[in-house]
């Protein structure tokens, strides 16, 4: 197993980085909020979880052991493969993962694009007992389901950044979704970044 990659960070794409390791480039699966704190050029060290497949090998990054470990302890429930369990991580700290299932907060897992109401309550039966204690903020009485990032515009902004673009672009990008984000919201949900960060580089795109 490849517990972690370390070194230059040698190319960003929206859901990949390729870390320079020993003269090899290592593609690293990340969600939006690791791809974010990570800049070309610069030093970078990513906890990681090797999913084998018959055909495919994916390296999955994290910013952080606690998160790796909780992304492998997701799969262990039935259902739940490598890109779910990233989009749970994508959405929501590990903390308020084991919170939600440690309080049964159902409305914690639907947020999750790809989990509906009857998919949360498995999740939240089969999970139990699983997750452990929360280790961070949310030991001490935090809310409950608190996202990664305090702000869905700040957490897409950086990411765009990240990979290249202009504060500019990145601004005019994230007013260009902000639509779709504020339509999630309205409805009781999060906004989904991993999905508003394509539709932002698709209109990226379009400009150039």
């Amino acid at each position: 197993m490849i517990a972690f990659v370390s070194g230059p960070v040698a190319a960003l794409a929206p859901t990949t980085a390729v870390i320079e390791v020993g003269g090899i480039g290592m593609a690293v699966q990340c969600a939006p909020g690791t791809l974010a704190a990570l800049r070309i050029g610069q030093q970078a060290r990513l906890a990681t979880s090797l999913v084998v497949r018959e055909d495919s090998l994916t390296l999955y990054g994290f910013a952080d052991d606690d998160e790796r470990q909780i992304f492998e302890l997701l799969q262990t429930a039935s259902g739940v493969g490598p890109r779910l369990a990233q989009a749970m991580l994508a959405t929501h700290s590990p903390d308020a993962l084991r919170v939600a299932v440690a309080t049964g907060d159902e409305k914690t897992l639907t947020a999750v694009s790809g989990i509906g109401k009857k998919g949360a309550q498995k999740l939240l039966l089969e999970l139990k007992d699983r997750l452990g204690e929360p280790v961070g903020a949310h030991a001490a009485g935090q809310g409950i389901g608190a996202p990664v990032s305090a702000s869905w515009r700040d957490q897409l902004q950086a990411a765009l950044i990240g990979l290249g673009y202009a504060t500019r672009e990145a601004d005019e990008a994230v007013a260009a979704v902000a639509p779709q984000a504020e339509e999630a919201l309205a409805a009781g949900g999060r906004a989904p970044v991993p999905q508003l960060l394509r539709a932002a580089l698709q209109t990226l795109n379009r400009a150039r």
